[in-house]
């Protein structure tokens, strides 16, 4: 198991007791380290304030567990508008937005890479409307997706903190 999953394990269970959703882990081992934690309460909001209560309950988490060798940046966000999908969930909340998603493997096809607009999830596919017809992508095949910025995405989020 990599250090970015063992972090996730470990955080996951005091995340979701402060009352937020743990949206993604990412750690990126370069020259300057950065582990990038991107949660959200479960209606889909984030303030400042709220970054830094995570930032800091993960780092004294962190601080003891010491899993990471070397100096590193710790950066708690919201997903933002053009969020990542991460779980089988998010396929369902966002159906009706245009998203792009990445396959870990090329497909028989020929194809890895798709565009097009979320229809939900069926057992554990993902059903999404691209040019040529329907596509039915298994979630566990999916590497990485995320929302595009959309005028009707952006419309549903300035009607969501309207309310």
């Amino acid at each position: 198991m990599d250090v970015g999953t063992r972090i996730e394990k470990l955080i996951l269970d005091p995340i979701n007791a402060m009352g937020f959703d743990l949206i993604r882990v990412k750690l990126d081992i370069g020259a300057d380290p950065v582990l990038q934690i991107m949660a959200e309460r479960p209606d889909g909001t984030m303030s400042v304030e709220e970054c830094a209560e995570i930032s800091r309950a993960v780092s004294a988490i962190l601080d003891v567990e010491d899993l990471i060798k070397s100096e590193y940046t710790l950066e708690v966000s919201s997903p933002g508008l053009d969020r990542p999908l991460t779980r089988l969930a998010d396929f369902e909340r966002y159906a009706g937005f245009d998203a792009r998603l990445e396959m870990r493997e090329q497909r028989a096809d020929g194809r890895k890479r798709f565009r097009g607009r979320l229809c939900g999830v069926e057992g554990d596919n993902v059903a999404l409307e691209i040019d040529s017809g329907r596509e039915m992508l298994a979630f566990d095949d999916i590497e990485k997706a995320k929302l595009l910025i959309t005028d009707a995405l952006i419309e549903a989020s300035l009607a969501k903190r309207k309310n």
